[in-house]
C-alpha cells in the first residue's frame, strides 16, 4: 500500500476544498476559511488526504481510521502519538513538560495530534500505518 491509503472500511472520509497543492498520503491541516493546507512546517494536525489535489478542487481527507503514511525520521516504538512531521510526513509528537509554579507538571499539545503509530518506523521515509483521530 501507498501512502494516503486505507484498508480501514469504517474509516471516516470527508471531502473540503484545497488551499494550494496538496498530495496524496500528506498530512493537512484546517484553515481558518474551512479549507485544507498542506504545509512544510509541522503546525496542526486534521487529517490525512487520500487523494492528489490542486488549489481549488475538493480532496478527500481522512479524519479517523488506519491510513498508511511516510514518517519523517525514526518513530519509537508502536503507540506513540504522531504530528504533522511538514513536507508530507509525520513525526513523533514529543511531550511537553507544564511546571505550574512547581504543584504539578503534565502534558498538553492536544491540537496538533494527529494520531497514533501502528508500527514504528526504523528511518525517514519508512511507510507505517497510523490511526487518525485516535
Amino acid at each position: 500500500m501507498a501512502a494516503g491509503e486505507t484498508d480501514d472500511p469504517n474509516s471516516l472520509i470527508e471531502s473540503y476544498e484545497a488551499e494550494g497543492a496538496i498530495t496524496k498520503g500528506s498530512p493537512v491541516e484546517l484553515t481558518n476559511d474551512g479549507k485544507v493546507s498542506a504545509t512544510a512546517t509541522t503546525w496542526y494536525g486534521f487529517g490525512i488526504a487520500v487523494k492528489s489535489a490542486v488549489d481549488g478542487e475538493q480532496v478527500p481527507i481522512l479524519r479517523r481510521g488506519r491510513v498508511k503514511v511516510v514518517a519523517n525520521g525514526a518513530l519509537t516504538a508502536a503507540g506513540v502519538a504522531v504530528r504533522n512531521g511538514g513536507n508530507g510526513k509525520v513525526t513523533e509528537l514529543n511531550d511537553q513538560a507544564i511546571d505550574e509554579s512547581g504543584e504539578a507538571s503534565y502534558t498538553i499539545y492536544m491540537s496538533r495530534k494527529l494520531g497514533k503509530a501502528l508500527q514504528k518506523a526504523d528511518a525517514d521515509g519508512d511507510l507505517i500505518f497510523i490511526e487518525a483521530g485516535a
